[in-house]
């Protein structure tokens, strides 16, 4: 009797990254990884060359709305030689950055796209343009609100004692940090969008923790909003809970439907 051979199952049929990813060794995976960061920066380093075409307008427009929030007679300052130097490059790293999003989330899905079933490969394009779009919103909101009645709040202490003369790094410092905050905030939806769809919440869980969900909003908002003043944290707190509430309208219309 000839002896028994052990048998392996093959590639699972419906993940094909198994097939693929599954005998790529630590290096080839680090070398698909180097080869989509570099295009990533690639597009960013030609979106930045872009900005610098328009750099001035553009310098103009992210310091206006903090500008007008100054109190009268104040200005912003530069105190170190390089200084408005370096705030023409970084603005023009942020405005590359933000024109190349598209493309720079495309290489990142295309990073995990092997990962995926092929049901799971069509959300490139819903991917792409939520956060893309989300980034957009989040940038605006943080530039339009939350920055300039950071800047009027600061002013409120300027007086004969003390002049406030804001340094343009210290306040651009800031701006970024804000923007970032908004740009991950407004991620939200795209999160709900993707847990939804793939079955890991539904918009009645979401809808019953939306209670919990304000008041971890509020806290949020009232750790990063520079003032005690209950108005000003709910300026900062509604668009979360306008953005919570979108992603359990948006749970509810991509959830999987199951009906007995």
């Amino acid at each position: 009797m000839a002896p028994a051979v052990a048998k392996f199952p093959g590639p699972d049929p419906d993940r094909p990254w198994r097939a693929r990813t599954g005998n790529m060794s630590l290096l080839e995976h680090l070398e698909e990884f180097r080869k989509r960061l570099v295009r990533a920066a690639l597009g960013v380093a030609v979106g930045t060359l872009i900005a610098f075409v328009f750099i001035d307008r553009i310098v103009a427009f992210v310091l206006a709305p903090s500008r007008r929030m100054l109190p009268e007679g104040t200005h912003f300052i530069y105190t170190a030689p390089g200084e408005a130097f370096s705030l023409y490059i970084n603005i023009a790293l942020i405005g590359g950055a933000l024109m190349a999003l598209p493309f720079v989330m495309y290489q990142a899905w295309r990073f995990i796209e092997p990962a995926l079933l092929p049901k799971e490969k069509k959300f490139v394009v819903p991917f792409v343009l939520l956060t893309s779009v989300g980034s957009a919103c989040g940038a605006a909101f943080s530039h339009y609100v939350v920055f300039p009645y950071m800047i009027a709040f600061f002013g409120t202490f300027n007086s004969p004692e003390l002049a406030f003369m804001p340094r343009v790094e210290d306040a651009f410092d800031l701006y970024v940090k804000m923007l970032l905050g908004m740009v991950v905030v407004f991620q939200i939806p795209t999160l709900a969008f993707f847990l939804a769809k793939f079955g890991l919440v539904t918009a009645r869980f979401l809808w019953r923790h939306t209670n919990y969900a304000i008041l971890i909003i509020f806290i949020i908002a009232a750790v990063v909003t520079p003032s005690t003043d209950p108005w000003n944290q709910t300026i900062f707190a509604m668009p979360m809970v306008a953005l919570y509430l979108l992603s359990i309208a948006i749970a509810w219309a991509v959830e999987p439907k199951r009906r007995e």
